[in-house]
């Protein structure tokens, strides 16, 4: 009889990773921020999948919320947004990605 054998998701992902990297030289944005940059740099995601590792990276402890800002406007959806403001989180692990740093310097740091 063969062993059966157990598949896991693993626990890493390149593209929280790469959110990791823009936020250890940004040191806080929020989701739309995070996204446009991210596209800027990286081959295109959706936002939806931005959304979902910034959620995913509070899990792991990567990411944080550093502050919640309520903005009025004139929104296609109301007249009030609120804003969650990332920073990274006690777990993560920036590695310098030098990509990262020259885009952002060279666009006066969330420019995007």
């Amino acid at each position: 009889m063969e062993p059966k054998i157990k598949l896991m998701r693993k626990r890493s992902s390149n593209i929280r990773q790469n959110m990791v990297e823009i936020l250890y030289y940004l040191h806080s944005g929020y989701g739309y921020q995070l996204s446009k940059i991210y596209n800027m740099i990286f081959p295109e995601v959706s936002q939806r999948l931005i959304y979902y590792h910034l959620r995913r990276g509070l899990q792991t402890k990567e990411i944080e919320i550093k502050e919640r800002k309520q903005e009025s406007g004139d929104f296609s959806w109301g007249s009030s947004v609120e804003k969650i403001v990332y920073a990274l989180g006690p777990l993560a692990l920036p590695k310098g990605n030098m990509r990262v740093k020259e885009f952002l310097e060279q666009r006066g740091k969330g420019n995007a």
